[in-house]
């Protein structure tokens, strides 16, 4: 079986966390051997200096007094401090000559560079003039020695070599102070960086099994991390394909936990959505169904003789209302759909909230009266304004008390009040009909959704006032809300912004 990685976030996750790993292990070697070559530059050139100040003291104490004894000592000292540390150590005179070596100079140099005084004398004038000037300073310098190490005499301890320069300064009976001489510490540069090299190796050693450990670790939770993903994904596949029902588990509590709930939360909408349009499919079919079903049956019947022609017009009238219910219908449906694409113009003005429910009540005085309804008019203030769009609220009031009647018992009670509470107004419709279950409460609001699933008291309704009414509340950035109890009655409150007028008493 063949493991390749898709183009997924799993790849995109993977190849981020290695990439990044890698790179800072890239940067933190480089600056670790920027440091550790300077460092070891650095504390090397330390411990020449020391021990060149050594030398220099030794030999100025020496000097003048040295016999054979005195001779021999000082060179099994050179040879010590050149085994110690690790260098080439010289003495040379300030004629360029040098005069001791530990070791030895190799005898094809001696030959090479010999004079007349039977010793090697350095053949670049810059490879001594500079210290014997008659300044204190020591000096560091890097590199071949003006080629003095490309000689292949030194081949195989490189060309690049670190050396120390210190000045040897005596005072005379003339009383004044000259360089006799200097201390050279010569080491190599693969010797001052074999530390370097050494500790760098092991950091490669470490930083590489930490990649390795740092991959699977990341291939693990990168496995962790997308496999909720993709059982989302598989979930939104069902999704496409009608199918609600799945459910996904997820325990971790972080981001991708609180994506599960919502993805389960929205599923639980999509299934009451879904289960809410075939509702709403068999109600419009139910209230396209019906009346058009009677405009035709009737239509025919006048157009083929069936109704007699003293009859015909009784008829039409009914063709009539049953056009105008479709017409409704369809008038409602446009407007919701406006509402909920946010393309509802409002006209916002000041009126008279009072004057305009009274006005809602005569317009639904027919049906009061048929079911001999009391209506209850509680007004705070008799003259109460309030700035809104007058049309669109008289359509809330006129849905609100159009439901109160039809779900009021006959000779029940009506309660309709207006209360100014600070900067806002609260309207209340109320009734002493049959009430609102609480599990029908979540969902009146809802497109299409009727309390009455038998159809028995609701058969005129087409399930959209309430939701018209909730749109055109929220179009006003205002709240509306519901209280009711089972057979005891229902009442909705919602609030406008309150308008001092001096007509309010």
């Amino acid at each position: 079986m063949k493991f390749r990685l898709k183009n997924t976030i799993f790849k995109k996750l993977v190849t981020v966390f290695i990439s990044l790993l890698v790179l800072s292990y890239i940067i933190t070697g480089g600056f670790l051997y920027y440091f550790l070559n300077d460092y070891g530059t650095t504390q090397k050139v330390s411990t020449l200096k020391r021990n060149a100040e050594v030398i220099k003291e030794t030999f100025t104490v020496l000097y003048g007094n040295m016999d054979g004894t005195s001779l021999k000592w000082f060179q099994n000292f050179l040879n010590q401090s050149s085994v110690l540390s690790n260098s080439m150590i010289w003495i040379v005179d300030n004629k360029g000559h040098i005069v001791y070596s530990e070791p030895s100079m190799p005898e094809s140099l001696t030959s090479k560079y010999i004079d007349d005084s039977k010793l090697a004398k350095l053949p670049d004038v810059r490879q001594y003039a500079d210290v014997m000037d008659g300044g204190n300073e020591t000096l560091v310098k890097t590199g071949d020695f003006f080629g003095f190490f490309a000689d292949d005499a030194f081949k195989n301890d490189g060309s690049s070599w670190v050396t120390v320069q210190m000045p040897i300064k005596v005072i005379p009976s003339s009383g004044k102070q000259i360089t006799i001489a200097a201390v050279y510490l010569h080491t190599p540069v693969p010797e001052v960086q074999r530390l370097q090299f050494s500790v760098f190796r092991l950091f490669m050693i470490s930083g590489g099994l930490a990649i390795l450990i740092a991959i699977l670790l990341v291939y693990v939770f990168s496995v962790k991390f997308t496999r909720p993903l993709k059982q989302i994904n598989q979930a939104a596949k069902k999704i496409a394909g009608g199918e609600f029902s799945n459910r996904l588990v997820v325990n971790s509590k972080d981001e991708i936990g609180q994506l599960a709930d919502s993805f389960n939360h929205m599923l639980d909408d999509l299934q009451e959505l879904e289960e809410m349009r075939r509702g709403f499919i068999a109600n419009v079919s139910h209230e396209l169904r019906t009346p058009m079903t009677s405009i035709r049956g009737f239509v025919e019947g006048i157009l083929d003789g069936t109704i007699p022609p003293d009859r015909q017009r009784n008829y039409l009238f009914i063709v009539k209302d049953e056009a105008i219910r479709l017409s409704r219908l369809v008038s409602d449906l446009l407007d919701l759909a406006k509402m909920e694409a946010g393309e509802m113009n409002l006209n916002i003005k000041q009126f008279n909230i009072n004057e305009l429910i009274r006005i809602c009540v005569i317009k639904l005085e027919t049906l009061i009266t048929s079911k001999n309804l009391e209506i209850e008019a509680n007004f705070a203030i008799d003259n109460l304004f309030v700035t809104a769009d007058k049309d669109s609220i008289e359509r809330v009031i006129i849905n609100l008390l159009h439901n109160a009647v039809k779900f009021s018992n006959e000779n029940g009670k009506i309660i309709l009040e207006t209360v100014k509470n600070k900067e806002k107004v609260l309207i209340s419709v109320q009734d002493t009909g049959i009430g609102i279950s609480e599990e029908d409460i979540k969902r009146i609001w809802d497109r299409f959704y009727k309390t009455d699933k038998s159809r028995g008291k609701d058969k005129t309704g087409t399930g959209l006032g309430l939701a018209i009414v909730k749109n055109i509340i929220n179009e006003h950035n205002q709240d509306i809300w519901v209280e009711s109890k089972v057979g005891e009655g229902t009442k909705f409150t919602f609030t406008l912004d309150y308008f001092k007028n001096s007509f309010e008493d």
